[in-house]
């Protein structure tokens, strides 16, 4: 799959998701496209991705507000990494930052190996929120094995998201 045909997923899904409902469920989706592992120039791939967030079981803590997460994503090379874990959500007047760490699965298809199918993603978000149920946001996250497997090289990314809470 190549850049322009991502770019038109992504445009698709913002306008298809972009009309605000008034009754605005707990449902929060994030739709993103990026580049998986830009700091490797022989391993770069565009990726695309989705992840899903019930504020239903989100928890106010002394850390802040903890919610668990799921998603996952495929890469160009037909990579793929599925996950769940949780996320922070820290307001900061108009911008949300979103920490978060989620353990998942990987299968390198015809990328990268990252050297075991375990891996652990570490992300941060920087969201402005553009409608009562929309956002937009720009996230990196690395994603590693933490020394499980023989190999860890790690992968950097970066994406642009679209946020909708239905």
């Amino acid at each position: 799959m190549n850049f322009k045909k991502f770019w038109a997923i992504f445009f698709f899904l913002f306008l298809a998701f972009k009309a605000s409902a008034e009754n605005i469920s707990p449902h929060q989706y994030n739709f993103f496209i990026g580049n998986f592992d830009f700091s490797d120039d022989k391993q770069s791939a565009m990726l695309l991705g989705f992840q899903h967030q019930n504020e239903n079981l989100e928890r106010d803590s002394i850390i802040g507000n903890i919610s668990p997460i799921t998603g996952g994503f495929i890469t160009e090379n037909s990579a793929a990494y599925i996950y769940t874990g949780f996320e922070w959500n820290v307001d900061m007047g108009g911008l949300m930052f979103t920490p978060s760490f989620a353990p998942g699965l990987y299968s390198k298809g015809d990328g990268k190996d990252l050297g075991h199918v375990l891996e652990f993603k570490s992300e941060v978000q920087f969201s402005y929120k553009i409608s009562k149920s929309s956002s937009l946001a720009l996230s990196y996250n690395h994603v590693s094995n933490a020394s499980l497997g023989d190999k860890n090289p790690g992968a950097n990314s970066y994406m642009f998201n679209f946020i909708k809470n239905f």
